[in-house]
Order: C-alpha cells, then sequence, then structure tokens
C-alpha cells in the first residue's frame, strides 16, 4: 500500500479473518504519511502515523510492518519503487499480494489519488517482471470479480482503523474517531448477495487473468 490507513479503509475487516485462521499476512507501506497531518509537521508526523500504523497492523494479527520512505504524495511509478516491491515480494515470497485500487474514481464523483493509482500500477509491472510471481495479484476496489466474507470481524476493522486516532481527529474534528472508522468500515464492506448477505470486502483480480 502506499500510506499508513490504507490497509484499514479497506481490507482490515479480511485481514483479521486471515491472521484469525493462522494465515501469515506482511504489509509494506511506500511511506510514512509525513504530510498526512494537517498543520502538523512532517518530522512529526512521520513518526507519529508509523506507530499508529503499527498499533493498527497488530490488532488484526500483523506483525511485519515495513515502511519504505519514499515521499508522501509524491509517490510515481519509478525504476526505484519497482525495484523495491520486487525485492520486497521475493524475499516475503507471498502466495498472494493484494493492493490498492489502479482505477481513475472509487465511483462517481470519487476520484482516486495519484498516489494511489501510480502505486498500483508499479505493483502490477513488478508482478509482471518477475520470473515467478506469487499465484495471484489483487486490488482492493469497486467492481470485484472476488469477496471474502467477514462478518464476525466487523469489530476488529473497526478497532485497527481507530487506532489511526490523531489522524482521524485531525481528518474530521467534529466526529468522534470510532464513529469515524465504524462508518469507513461499513462502506467497505457491504452486504453481497454471493455470500449470503454477509458483510463483504471486495477484491479485483489483476493477475492471473486467464
Amino acid at each position: 500500500m502506499p500510506h499508513p490507513d490504507d490497509p484499514e479503509y479497506g481490507i482490515g475487516a479480511a485481514v483479521a479473518k486471515w491472521t484469525s485462521q493462522g494465515k501469515k499476512v506482511h504489509y509494506a507501506l511506500a511511506c510514512r504519511g509525513e504530510r498526512g497531518i494537517a498543520g502538523m509537521a512532517p518530522e512529526r508526523a512521520g513518526p507519529l502515523r508509523e506507530d499508529e500504523q503499527r498499533r493498527s497492523a497488530a490488532i488484526v494479527g500483523v506483525e511485519d510492518v515495513q515502511f519504505w520512505d519514499f515521499p508522501d504524495s509524491d509517490i510515481h511509478n519509478t525504476p526505484e519503487l519497482r525495484a523495491k516491491i520486487v525485492d520486497t515480494i521475493t524475499a516475503v515470497n507471498p502466495d498472494v499480494v493484494v493492493t490498492i485500487y489502479s482505477g481513475p474514481e472509487w465511483g462517481p464523483g470519487a476520484p482516486n489519488q495519484r498516489d494511489h493509482i501510480e502505486f498500483a500500477k508499479a505493483v502490477a509491472q513488478s508482478y509482471d517482471s518477475l520470473s515467478n510471481p506469487p499465484r495471484w495479484l489483487f486490488e482492493n476496489g469497486p467492481g470485484m470479480t472476488h469477496g471474502e466474507a467477514v462478518d464476525g470481524f466487523l469489530d476488529h476493522a473497526v478497532a485497527s482503523l481507530a487506532a489511526h486516532e490523531n489522524y482521524l481527529r485531525v481528518l474530521d474534528p467534529d466526529t468522534p474517531v470510532v464513529e469515524q472508522a465504524r462508518r469507513q468500515v461499513e462502506m467497505a464492506t457491504p452486504p453481497h448477495s454471493d455470500f449470503g448477505g454477509a458483510p463483504t470486502v471486495g477484491f479485483i483480480l489483476k493477475r492471473p487473468t486467464a
């Protein structure tokens, strides 16, 4: 993912379910989110957001959290970023890679961030460059091709997102952090008829496409 909190806004409930089943999940983040808190200097915000991300990951059972120190709000699909992605995938050797959505809009009137788009494209190109890639590459976003029913794990996801308390408190000072987190988790896990109406995290299969 490009930034701290990106996993929590989309896949936290699925991650909590996977780790409860004994699956091992690794987080790799392009930056520390140092420009993500309005009115706070980057040198203060970066360490604070790193700490929030580590606490957030622990809530859903993720112990390994890497930060690559690319510049927040200035992430581009560069050879340097692709090399880091390749090195990380090679070292971790996962069965599945999940990244953020690469499309232009999350929905009508909801444009995607450039950092997200650039990062997701870098992940896809890095995946394609591997001689022995992981079995699957997914994005988390609209237009799902696959899903994970997450009933029983929404409270984990809410607590995980709420761990980004300083970020959320500044983002919306008029709404309690837990209320913000619950609203976002509910948006990310709508009920889906293919899963018996259960709340579902949606994934888009990018590779293999055959």
